[in-house]
């Protein structure tokens, strides 16, 4: 059974990557800042990195999603229940991704472990701990995501000439002297030094200018800085749960099994990231520079902070909301796509539930026959 479990786990990981791993970097690829091949090999650097600190980061996400604490403990240790529950993820996650569809691999596996544990003999489910552990962080990341994506965007506007930072030395004060003459006073009448923010050409022509800063460059280094981020925090969030199916049988150790999903994962992610990374860059709305940093500072920090509070949330469901709701204040946003994204959200927890159910009953009606 283990080498089963090992490929399932694997098979999760690939698609895992193949659905998630291009998802920072929906938003550079999707103005133009980078072309696809450039943003998928920084998307999958930064991937890998999260990967690796995850076994600092997020040691709590492991333990949640080995299946303690949702059904009993002694079903939760059969590595027959990891088996299923992978299976069912695994096969929601791969479908999702031939249609295009950014899906959540931590709703995929919640369904599977769901599943599973129905199926197995004495199985029970303790709904309390999945409302207050799994689905609340999940339904509730993707709104505080949109309205914080809406807030940003509003925030954000600045006129289109206003093009540069720069800081402007403060200017000598003239005295008058007993004579009548001027002299230029000991102090300034400024404490410190101006920073102004407006059009180049009005800070060239500014008498002291001490530095300048180019807003537009300095966006596009923000922006693809914020896109490794959010690869970086989907690394560290998402590979413990990954590797959980691995740790839960015994197969092997943290570290191991930590290494092997990054590897896998990014994969997946080189292979086969193209559909998704589609529609999310191109389908759900038109973002232009400024609007897809404000979307992307929001998606890395409300992962990370979940990672570290051990609350299961789900990238792809930050990610969405947040450049949804840009999209929804700058008026851009697709909402057919939007729809077609909510509805597979929907369907993907219940999906892994059955197909993991179907799994185990099948493989008893195997072992019966054997």
């Amino acid at each position: 059974m283990e080498p089963v479990l090992i490929g399932i786990a694997l098979f999760l990981a690939f698609g895992n990557g193949a659905n998630d791993n291009f998802k920072g970097f929906a938003t550079v690829w999707g103005c133009g800042l980078l072309n696809y091949r450039r943003a998928l090999v920084l998307a999958t650097l930064a991937t890998v990195a999260g990967s690796l600190v995850s076994l600092v980061l997020a040691q709590s996400l492991v333990a949640q999603f080995t299946g303690r604490g949702l059904v009993p403990d002694a079903v939760a240790a059969a590595s027959s229940f990891m088996l299923h529950a992978g299976a069912g993820a695994a096969l929601t996650i791969f479908a999702a991704t031939r249609a295009g569809l950014p899906v959540s691999t931590t709703h995929a596996l919640i369904g599977g472990l769901i599943g599973a544990g129905l199926a197995e003999p004495g199985g029970e489910m303790r709904y309390g701990a999945l409302a207050s552990l799994f689905l609340l962080p999940l339904l509730m990341s993707p709104l505080l995501a949109a309205a914080l994506g809406m807030l940003a965007s509003r925030g954000l506007k600045l006129r289109p000439d206003v093009d540069c930072a720069c800081i402007i030395a403060p200017a000598p004060a003239c005295v008058a002297q007993g004579d009548g003459s001027l002299a230029l006073a000991s102090t300034a009448v400024s404490p410190a030094p101006t920073f102004v923010i407006d059009a180049d050409a009005h800070c060239q022509r500014q008498p002291g200018l001490i530095a300048r800063l180019s807003l537009p460059d300095f966006a596009d280094r923000a922006h693809v800085l914020s896109a490794a981020a959010i690869c970086f925090a989907r690394g560290v969030n998402d590979t413990p749960k990954l590797a959980a199916l691995l740790l839960a049988g015994q197969i092997m150790d943290a570290s191991t099994a930590v290494f092997a999903i990054a590897a896998v994962m990014a994969a997946g992610g080189i292979i086969y990231a193209r559909r998704v990374a589609e529609t999310m860059s191109r389908r759900v709305t038109r973002l232009d520079n400024g609007q897809g940093l404000a979307a992307n500072l929001i998606t890395a920090a409300l992962v990370l902070l979940a990672s570290k509070f051990g609350l299961p949330v789900s990238t792809t469901h930050v990610s969405v909301g947040s450049i949804a709701g840009v999209g929804a204040a700058a008026g851009t946003l697709d909402w057919t796509t939007v729809r077609n994204i909510a509805l597979a959200w929907i369907i993907t927890l219940p999906l892994a539930a059955a197909i993991a159910w179907l799994a185990a009953n099948l493989f008893v009606s195997f072992a019966t026959l054997a």
